[in-house]
């Protein structure tokens, strides 16, 4: 089984670092219709990041993954014939009303968006011609394993990033809130606000606290149950995310995977040669956590939405204007630094001096000795990934030799892609042939700044003919850009044509969860054998008695107050088993409903009933 390695690209320049520092596929975002409206991108930047991620045998997935409505469908197909004669090798899309378009024979993957979060609802995109699925984020690796039994699509699951609380393409609480959907690609992140929580009859239990935050998803320590549960494509999340992170990131999953091949394959070309040592801990994170691929945990980051960074040390030493802190991590002006006030909210300082273990913060941090110490920004880190970090190479094998006409270069690269050039030229009779042999080798082996590097050269003259070094360095310079144009050629996507086999949907009625706002969509379904359709929020504004969120994290797990009486480690927070619990942001009300049997937490809008 072929492992592929899947990183963000906000633009070419990110797309392209991506790729060398290790990516074997990027996910970009459309010039319209992505589900980061923020992160669009020309065709033309899109067709040059299909070039240079073709070069080295790497895929472009482009993002197409929001929902549709009926004035917007043409211009998205429009849109799609465009991105498949640029060479693009897939797209990302949730809406189905796109599979009732002609669209071109292009790949086709299904956004995390769509909810595919059961076997059932994964054999049916299997049948309806999807060539892969992106798991939602929630999936253990025991139902992976059984997604794996039961269909032969391609399975991506994430594997690193930032978390939504509630399941992907089920959460429609910036549309109620600000007209803001997440399924159109404009979430406004109402998850990472301040809540105050409280009870049915009004009293107080939590103020102002981030109560439906989530630490980020680092599934590293993993990846080897995710190899065997039959996942294929591993994704780091973070199209909004600086390149810093993008560099680190990639570099990190990279080694990772490189280590645990064992007779897997990465499915792209060329090795990676780092400049600096890759840790996830010293970018942009809210802390970590593997999420539900084991067992449930306690997910909530209640004290900010911030990156809170890599842990340091405590502080052992209080003076006039100084700190002295434990650890091994040394400091840098300008680093930032934080800890926890005693109202457990997030506070921070930068660093103005530095003598070994003392700092000079910028301003006293009102903290005691003892206070545990995080950096969230370090800026020697960052100011070593803003240079070059990483080049990546091809192994060829070069041949030279003569023909009737002079002589011959050939290259040829380790996918077994080659390139052969013709030199006419007058064979003249080298003085020395060892020598000459030599300086043909010499300049030959001289790949410099281009993507490929020399695995074995052969002078098959044996150095027999002289060849002036510069007529030497010019057939090599036509030889690599011929290989390159012919890598880029090799790769490039052949026509995937989509088998709709017809088969019912597992259901026969959908509500609004289906997210169907387009009456092409509405068409998909009924094909398909569904009888009854409500159209989504988008379209009805509609929210009464609807789940704003469907969420596998629960509040009362995270406080001590599981009704199953799981968690018990947590501090128990003063909720009884009968009490109703509402969440107040900005006057908005939400009630909160648990589904104990299935284990997920529902809100929902909710009437005005606490002061």
């Amino acid at each position: 089984m072929k492992l592929e390695l899947l990183s963000p690209a906000k633009n070419l320049e990110f797309g392209c670092e991506a790729i060398n520092h290790g990516a074997d596929a990027l996910y970009i975002g459309a010039p319209a219709f992505g589900a980061r409206a923020a992160a669009t991108n020309t065709i033309e930047d899109i067709e040059a990041l299909v070039k240079y991620a073709h070069l080295y045998g790497s895929k472009v997935f482009v993002t197409v993954n929001t929902l549709l409505f009926d004035n917007e469908i043409d211009d998205a197909v429009k849109m799609i014939r465009q991105l498949y004669n640029i060479g693009v090798d897939a797209l990302l899309i949730q809406d189905m009303g796109l599979l009732e378009c002609d669209l071109p024979p292009i790949e086709l993957h299904a956004s995390t968006q769509c909810h595919n979060a059961s076997v059932e609802r994964i054999k049916f995109l299997e049948q309806a011609g999807f060539r892969r699925v992106v798991l939602a984020r929630e999936t253990s690796l025991n139902q992976m394993r059984e997604i794996r039994k039961n269909t032969h699509l391609e399975l991506e699951a994430f594997v690193h990033g930032a978390l939504c609380v509630s399941y992907s393409g089920q959460c429609y609480m910036s549309q109620y809130l600000n007209s803001r959907s997440g399924n159109r690609g404009c979430c406004s992140q109402p998850c990472r606000s301040t809540y105050d929580l409280y009870n049915g009859d009004g009293k107080l239990l939590i103020k102002e606290k981030h109560l439906l935050s989530l630490h980020d998803f680092n599934a590293s320590q993993q990846l080897g149950n995710m190899i065997d549960a039959g996942i294929c494509s591993f994704k780091i999340e973070g199209r909004l995310k600086d390149i810093s992170y993008v560099k680190n990131i990639t570099a990190y999953y990279r080694q990772l995977l490189d280590n645990m091949m064992d007779g897997n394959r990465k499915s792209s070309s060329g090795r990676c040669i780092y400049t600096f040592t890759p840790d996830p801990e010293r970018t942009f994170n809210r802390g970590y956590n593997d999420y539900f691929l084991c067992q449930r945990q306690p997910l909530a980051s209640f004290s900010t939405q911030k990156a809170i960074g890599k842990l340091i040390g405590k502080v052992t030493h209080i003076g006039s204007n100084t700190l002295r802190i434990s650890g091994e991590e040394s400091f840098a002006n300008g680093d930032g630094l934080c800890y926890l006030d005693p109202d457990g909210k997030m506070q921070g300082f930068l660093v103005n001096n530095v003598q070994g273990r003392t700092v000079t913060p910028n301003r006293m941090p009102e903290l005691n000795v003892g206070a545990t110490i995080w950096r969230n920004n370090d800026q020697l880190f960052e100011k070593q990934l803003q240079g070059k970090t990483a080049e990546r190479k091809i192994g060829v094998d070069i041949s030279f030799s003569v023909n009737s006409h002079g002589f011959c270069l050939e290259l040829k690269d380790e996918d077994g892609v080659s390139a052969v050039q013709h030199m006419d030229a007058e064979q003249v009779e080298a003085n020395n042939p060892i020598q000459n042999s030599n300086n043909i080798v010499k300049q030959l082996s001289k790949l410099g700044n281009t993507p490929f590097t020399a695995n074995q050269v052969t002078d098959v003259t044996g150095g027999r003919y002289f060849i002036p070094s510069g007529a030497l360095n010019e057939l090599r310079r036509k030889t690599i850009e011929l290989l390159k144009e012919n890598r880029i050629n090799y790769f490039f996507p052949k026509a995937h044509v989509r088998h709709d086999q017809n088969q019912p949907y597992p259901v026969a009625e959908l509500d609004y969860r289906a997210n169907i706002i387009n009456d092409k969509a509405e068409s998909f379904y009924k094909h398909h054998g569904v009888k009854k359709i409500e159209r989504g929020v988008e379209q009805t504004e509609d929210y009464d008695g609807k789940a704003l969120m469907t969420t596998k994290y629960c509040l009362r797990y995270e406080l001590g107050c599981c009704l199953q009486g799981k968690n018990t480690s947590a501090p128990k927070a003063d909720i009884r088993p009968s009490d109703t619990l509402v969440l107040r942001n900005n006057d908005r009300h939400f009630r909160l409903e648990f589904d104990c049997k299935e284990c997920l937490m529902r809100i929902y809008k909710s009437a005005p009933s606490v002061r």
